[in-house]
């Protein structure tokens, strides 16, 4: 019995299997007489769904993997670098690719019988940015065992704390000591200031650019909402309709139905006026017969 088999199959199931499955797993090391195991895989927390759906991108789709990966390492190389045009770039193809899987996964939990809302595809799309930021979480994505959604970091820490290439030092002047020293010292200030500055600009373009997201999704959800209340007002609509001439036709046949009581019963009266009077002419002609007679 292998721990990683184990792991990678109980983080396939649907989330209300894998407590039961995760239980049958622990039993089965035990009885092997492998406690160690048992306490390891007893350890196994169950995903969020959040974390199922993300799970469930990674092994459903394990060609969009590597993609992401190298996308979010193209990514903090260019932070680093400081390399605008390529950052550019790289984030036009962020945010197209984070739509498509953010697609593909609602639709594999779709598929899965799992359908999720704006609120987790949110928290999906957040790891998905976590793990264009961080090469830790990057690691946890992939490996299809997330018990959790991944938040990501405000920007890029290690381009941010001046990770990046340092500026050369200018030459010193001739003729000048100790110039070299102070033009040193006021370089390496002014570098801070801007890294720091270029710090606060990621910091609030990644604030602004998740504002974005969540208004967005909240625009959708709400015009998803609109356009399915409309949907329903005009079936509404179209039963109204059919009820509405069911009804006028049943008046009619109602009203049909009436006046054929009323014929019925006038020729039933008048049927019975005839008996009588036949009954009566029978009575009189028999009795004129026995006077004659």
């Amino acid at each position: 019995m292998d721990y990683d088999a184990v792991a990678d199959e109980l983080y396939a199931l649907r989330p209300e299997e894998f407590t039961a499955a995760r239980a049958a797993a622990v039993a089965a090391a035990r009885t092997a007489g492998d406690r160690e195991l048992a306490e390891r895989i007893g350890a196994l927390r169950k995903p969020s769904l959040a974390a199922w759906a993300g799970n469930l991108l990674v092994r459903s789709r394990p060609g969009e993997v590597e993609p992401l990966l190298r996308l979010g390492e193209g990514l903090r190389r260019a932070h680093q670098d400081l390399d605008g045009t390529q950052l550019r770039e790289l984030s036009r193809r962020q945010h197209a690719l984070i739509r498509a899987l953010s697609a593909q996964t609602r639709q594999l939990a779709q598929e899965a019988g799992h359908p999720i809302g704006e609120s987790v595809l949110r928290e999906v799309e957040n790891t998905l940015h976590a793990v264009l930021t961080d090469p830790g979480a990057a690691e946890a994505w992939a490996s299809g065992r997330l018990t959790k959604p991944l938040s990501a970091t405000v920007g890029f820490p290690a381009a941010a704390e001046g990770a990046g290439p340092q500026p050369r030092t200018p030459a010193e002047a001739p003729g000048r000591p100790g110039r070299k020293a102070d033009d040193s010292r006021s370089d390496k200030k002014a570098d801070d200031r801007q890294r720091r500055r270029l710090a606060e600009a990621r910091q609030d373009a990644a604030e602004a650019e998740r504002e974005l997201r969540t208004r967005k999704d909240e625009a959708a959800a709400a015009g998803q909402a609109a356009e399915e209340a409309k949907r329903q007002v005009e079936r509404l609509q179209r039963r109204v309709d059919e009820l509405t001439e069911e009804l006028e036709r049943t008046k009619g046949e109602h009203q049909q139905a009436r006046f054929a009581e009323r014929s019925a019963r006038e020729r039933a009266r008048d049927a019975d006026r005839r008996l009588r009077e036949a009954d009566r002419r029978a009575a009189t002609a028999a009795a004129r017969l026995a006077r004659l007679t």
